[in-house]
């Protein structure tokens, strides 16, 4: 119950999570391998985390992001299907030749 009401509530802050860090382990990110991501290394990897999104992952408030909880906050921040700039070139209408 208590995972279920975490992801809702994430969920509901709306913490967006770049490509890149879809694409980054655990390891990668915890840069002075201390075993645990700070709010500095979650930010060097997703700009856009605020301390308010970081605490609402930080399941057992003890100022760190543990692999689970890291894992967590990858699942609720999934990474956007294509590029729109591409997707939009491969559709545009040849011009007319006529």
């Amino acid at each position: 119950m208590k995972k279920t009401v975490l992801i809702a509530t994430v969920a509901a802050f709306g913490l967006a999570a770049p490509a890149l860090a879809q694409d980054t382990t655990f390891a990668d990110a915890d840069t002075d391998m201390s075993g645990g991501l700070s709010l500095a290394e979650v930010q060097a990897i997703a700009p856009d985390v605020t301390s308010d999104g970081f605490d609402a992952y930080d399941a057992d408030a003890d100022g760190e992001l543990n692999e689970d909880e890291f894992d967590t906050w990858k699942m609720a921040n999934p990474e956007e299907d294509g590029d729109t700039e591409t997707d939009s070139e491969d559709t545009e209408a040849e011009p007319y030749n006529g």
